[in-house]
């Protein structure tokens, strides 16, 4: 289940646009139109980006009269995170390795 939801999560922030979208609801809750205004695109382009986001559980939506109101999810986006991380380390640990050897070489040809 993790897994799906990962594949969906970067699936979403794949597109510029999506995590544009998302950029501006850091700021807090946008319509649809407001989200596609930066865009110019119609309010049906959005609404497509706006799913996909929906579907990956990164945005939540709400109605408040004829208007849905989006507003941010972290969680899908705290689990994207931990996965990065658990990278950051294995690079980390790899590159230091690699410092490691560069500066010995160094050392050996003073």
């Amino acid at each position: 289940m993790v897994e799906k939801r990962l594949d969906m999560t970067f699936h979403a922030l794949a597109d510029p646009t999506r995590r544009g979208m998302l950029a501006n609801l850091a700021l807090g809750e946008k319509s649809i139109g407001e989200l596609a205004s930066p865009y110019n695109m119609s309010f049906a382009g959005a609404s497509k980006h706006v799913k996909v986001l929906e579907n990956a559980g990164l945005i939540a939506r709400r109605r408040q009269g004829r208007t849905h109101i989006i507003s941010i999810e972290a969680k899908p986006l705290e689990e994207a995170d931990r996965w990065l991380r658990q990278w950051e380390k294995f690079w980390t640990v790899r590159l230091d390795r690699l410092q490691a050897l560069v500066e010995g070489e160094k050392e050996k040809g003073k």
